[in-house]
């Protein structure tokens, strides 16, 4: 209230000044106009003058002179006409050719003059009064610059519950809990208990975790509060701690409810470790939430959630008990997973009666949520530039290599030689996988290209699988390196085509030596630290803890892997040849073999 008078009087203050200056330069400007009594007569007699007005009450006069300047003559006496005041009589004033005129008395003349001093007046008021306005507007928005961004939903009219969520039934039993605690807390409070008081969601991207909070809020029906971790810091210093405080504030007010932060990696990062020490203002940030959340009473029923794909890189005080004291994993799903989302994202979509979402789900290790509602979209997509009304199988098989491999790309103009090459290659790769029991069966074999790749060879795995054995990996190698071998035994010469091949048997090779212990030379050692994303699987770095004579010993076993690996394809190639060369040929004339035609070609050779 002070301060807002405090401005009108600073207001007040500036125009009553440019008032006063606007009054002083009418003044002197009247002042330099003005013309005496006998000046006039001079100059009349002097034949300066062309005409005079003399206005209608005869309070003044208008001379115009002959340069064509125009002058103002007061009446000095008042009740005597202006005209004998002058000393001049109308035949004089005709005979030196000046225009004498009296202007008829006028009502308005003094309304007139009133608006001429006013508006100017008027023009500075206006002035003020939207520059006042701006810097009110400008007042608040510099107010509101520290309040928390989060959007709010009620919980009256919830969009997501657990029936849209799938794959996760793990988590959703995790969460079930503090859903019950939202809506029953009298329960736990009677028994001493305390709920969590954050939850912490981890898992790679696209698995769900931002919906697996929006169900958790659908199945409270509580407000639930959504920002991004990246929405607290800004450039100006001390702007995220005042949005924390009015985000827990406003959380507060609408107790029970859900505080939802997406990416909170962003700025729950370790402190201490960026360049401008351990001050800096996302740092600050993470300070404000750390005191917020500690500073919740047992009765406040607020929950924070919090999603990340980088737990690894938190600060420790973000995830010890009595802030995030519990930690729910929300991975990539399995098959049973896969095919309860697949159910999920085709409801409301017309599916064909050849449709087994089953087989989909099998084709799809590894898939995300994200992965599986894009497929089932781009099939849907598919089924209408054909102008189809039903997504049918081949749809979404197709849409399954799409999301995978990329696009077909079949406008790309392949050389007839170079398309026999992809052939054979295709063909090497998909003969050693059948002729070897470790392999997954093989799904698919097409020379069409795709994406980066001129053809492709795809598996089937009957099942899940999170162990590898060594004989696993030892005939994965193989079939990695069949279509180079079939290259050097049908042309006698190698192409650049198994560049992605060799890529992938080195690693997989230098793997099983260093992190499995499947070297019988090297034995049961784990060689290098290695820092990895969590969830991502990402290698960064690897710090070299063995000997350069250890690490010649390395590359000797990734040698020998990887030759036994090429032989053992190019025997099975030697021994299958002419399987080779029908599943080529076969290739050449259709482009693709599904499973069934493949075993085929193979069964009649």
């Amino acid at each position: 209230m002070r301060s807002s008078r405090r401005n009108w009087l600073i207001w007040g203050v500036v125009l009553i000044g440019m008032s006063a200056a606007l009054l002083a330069y009418q003044a002197d400007r009247g002042a330099r106009l003005q013309m005496s009594q006998s000046e006039l007569v001079d100059r009349v007699n002097a034949g300066d003058v062309e005409r005079i007005n003399i206005a209608g009450d005869e309070s003044r006069a208008m001379i115009e002179l002959a340069d064509g300047s125009r002058r103002i003559v007061l009446k000095e006496r008042l009740g005597e006409p202006f005209i004998e005041q002058l000393g001049l009589d109308y035949a004089a004033l005709r005979e030196s050719d000046v225009v004498f005129a009296v202007d008829k008395p006028n009502g308005f003349a003094g309304l007139g003059t009133l608006l001429t001093t006013l508006v100017p007046f008027l023009l500075m008021l206006g002035i003020l009064v939207f520059l006042m306005r701006q810097a009110q507007s400008g007042n608040n928005q510099a107010l509101s610059f520290g309040r928390s961004r989060a959007r709010m939903m009620t919980g009256d009219t919830p969009t997501v519950t657990f029936e849209d969520v799938a794959g996760v039934e793990e988590a959703k039993q995790e969460l079930a809990e503090v859903v019950e605690f939202l809506r029953e807390p009298e329960k736990f409070i009677a028994l001493g208990a305390k709920i969590p008081r954050g939850v912490l969601m981890m898992g790679p991207p696209g698995c769900g975790k931002t919906l697996m909070a929006r169900a958790v809020a659908g199945e409270a029906g509580v407000p639930f509060f959504s920002i991004s971790g990246s929405e607290f810091v800004e450039m100006f210093v001390g702007v995220g701690a005042s949005r924390v405080r009015d985000l827990f504030d406003q959380a507060r007010k609408h107790s029970p409810c859900i505080v939802f932060i997406d990416e909170i990696d962003a700025v729950g990062r370790q402190r201490g470790a960026g360049l401008g020490g351990s001050h800096d203002e996302r740092e600050q940030t993470l300070n404000q939430i750390l005191v917020e959340m500690d500073g919740f009473d047992t009765d406040t029923n607020v929950i924070i959630i919090a999603a990340t794909n980088r737990p690894d890189i938190l600060d420790p005080a973000l995830m010890r008990p009595g802030r995030f004291d519990r930690r729910v994993i929300i991975d990539r799903p399995d098959r049973g997973g896969r095919r309860a989302i697949l159910g999920i994202h085709s409801r409301g979509k017309p599916l064909a009666p050849d449709v087994d979402l089953d087989t989909v789900a099998r084709q799809t290790p590894g898939f995300s949520g994200a992965d599986l509602e894009n497929l089932v979209n781009e099939a849907a997509i598919m089924a209408a530039r054909r102008n189809a009304k039903l997504v049918t199988g081949p749809d979404l098989q197709e849409a399954v290599d799409k999301v995978r491999y990329g696009p077909e790309r079949r406008s790309r103009v392949v050389e007839p030689e170079e398309l026999k090459v992809t052939a054979y290659h295709e063909a090497g790769h998909a003969v050693v996988m059948h002729m070897l029991d470790d392999c997954d069966p093989v799904h698919k074999v097409t020379i069409i290209p795709r994406g980066m790749a001129a053809g492709l060879t795809s598996a089937l795995p009957a099942e899940d699988t999170y162990l590898r054995s060594r004989s696993k990996f030892e005939a994965d190698l193989a079939a990695a390196l069949g279509g180079r071998a079939a290259e050097e035994l049908v042309f006698g010469d190698i192409s650049t085509g198994a560049s992605g091949d060799l890529e992938f048997v080195t690693r997989t090779a230098r793997d099983m030596v260093t992190r499995y212990g499947m070297s019988e030379t090297i034995g049961p050692i784990s060689l290098g630290q290695r820092q990895e994303l969590v969830f991502l699987g990402r290698e960064l770095s690897e710090q070299r803890n063995y000997s350069e004579a250890t690490a010649r010993q390395i590359d000797h076993e990734v040698r020998r892997v990887v030759t036994e690996a090429h032989t053992l394809a190019r025997r099975l190639i030697t021994d299958n040849i002419d399987r080779l060369h029908d599943v080529a040929r076969t290739l050449l004339e259709v482009e693709t073999l599904d499973r069934d035609a493949f075993v085929s070609v193979m069964s009649a050779a």
